[in-house]
């Protein structure tokens, strides 16, 4: 079941909702415009109009909560997909949630706890034509890039559908699949110089078997499980 709003507060919210009622795994909210959406840290995800796609999805998959990182992946991955066949582009995925264009912030993703459940949250810049000042330069969005506009039913759809075929395929065939599929698809794990929170910086030197990147320092190999990576 998929739920269709033009507005709403927040589709994590509605989700949750519909997961501790009992809806079954892939049960989806999607909505055009949210008043109160929230990103990784509790960051505000920007949503002045009707031009982005904000997706909530009830998943019920047999991983522990150590591996919703993973699952936070796998759903990058599941987004790259469905925007680059549907758009054809060549989206990129910044470590560990934000699928990039033209080295700009296109779609976001974070995954939380919800009663018996996960919930998985995306929000995709679909055909917005343009941000505040401050985003400027940091997002974009799929009409900015190919000059159309696009059905955001179809693009719910198609991510949705590889939203559910990634995270059964985490459940599945475990965590190094992932792992490899995402060294595969991502130019942010290996060879690239970035600064983590202002705090470190280094190059990148994979990934290690939980997920985490790996970045070389001057000093040592350090191991970055959470923040906010940016190329230097």
């Amino acid at each position: 079941m998929i739920v269709r709003l033009r507005t709403t507060t927040s589709t994590m919210k509605d989700a949750a909702v519909l997961a501790a009622s009992g809806e079954p795994h892939g049960t989806a909210v999607m909505a055009e415009l949210q008043t109160a959406g929230i990103g990784r840290q509790g960051h505000v995800w920007h949503s002045a109009d009707m031009g982005g796609l904000y997706i909530s999805i009830v998943l019920r998959v047999n991983i522990g909560m150590a591996e919703t990182p993973l699952l936070t992946m796998a759903l990058g991955l599941a987004v790259q997909r469905a925007v680059n066949d549907l758009a054809q582009v060549s989206a990129d995925i910044r470590w560990p949630n934000d699928v990039m264009l033209s080295e700009r912030k296109l779609a976001g993703i974070i995954v939380q706890a919800a009663e018996g459940a996960l919930i998985a949250g995306i929000g995709i810049n679909v055909n917005q034509e343009s941000f505040p000042g401050e985003l400027a330069d940091l997002a974009t969005s799929l009409k900015l890039e190919t000059g159309r506009e696009y059905s955001k039913d179809a693009i719910a759809d198609r991510v949705i559908a590889e939203s559910l075929r990634h995270s059964s395929l985490l459940a599945e065939k475990g965590k190094r699949e992932i792992l490899r599929r995402f060294e595969e698809s991502s130019t942010w794990p290996r060879g690239k110089a970035v600064e983590v929170d202002g705090r470190l910086r280094g190059v990148t030197a994979g990934l290690d078997e939980n997920g985490f990147l790996l970045v070389q320092t001057p000093e040592k190999l350090e191991t970055v499980m959470a923040g906010g990576v940016r190329p230097l």
